[in-house]
């Protein structure tokens, strides 16, 4: 009885992990402007810039994220930068991320669902119901 119970518990708790990595790899945006690869950063998921047309000069190199808040930052590469960061799975959803926007250099709260193979990323601030969701198909 008992490991009848242990292996179904380790069944669950493998399903669970699957579920929630489900969001590992590369999404691109519905308007195909833009690609963020996300990736496990420890018990949470992040995500990178690989390309974006506001983030990418005429001749290919990356912009610099001259909007950020911390000056110590304003001179890095748009392209390769972190800005998802925090998110953890619930078994339904991933909350409590956090992501940039080089655009205005605000961060904004934000979570995730997936449903039906596309991602779903809403960002806001204070309160969710206020905030703008962007829709994201998987590339990779």
């Amino acid at each position: 009885m008992v490991l009848t119970t242990l292996v179904l518990l380790g069944g669950l708790t493998g399903w669970s992990q699957q579920k929630a990595d489900e969001i590992l790899g590369v999404w691109e945006t519905e308007d195909k402007d833009g690609k963020i690869e996300i990736f496990s950063c420890g018990s949470t998921y992040c995500g990178k810039l690989l390309w974006g047309k506001n983030i990418v000069n005429p001749d290919g190199t990356s912009k610099k994220d001259v909007n950020n808040p911390d000056e110590a930052l304003r001179s890095r590469d748009m392209v390769g930068a972190t800005i998802l960061t925090g998110l953890a799975f619930d078994g339904e959803e991933y909350e409590d991320g956090r992501i940039y926007n080089a655009e205005d250099g605000d961060t904004y709260k934000c979570y995730i669902w997936i449903e039906k193979g596309v991602l779903h990323l809403r960002g806001y601030l204070g309160i969710p119901a206020l905030g703008q969701t962007t829709k994201w198909s998987r590339i990779k």
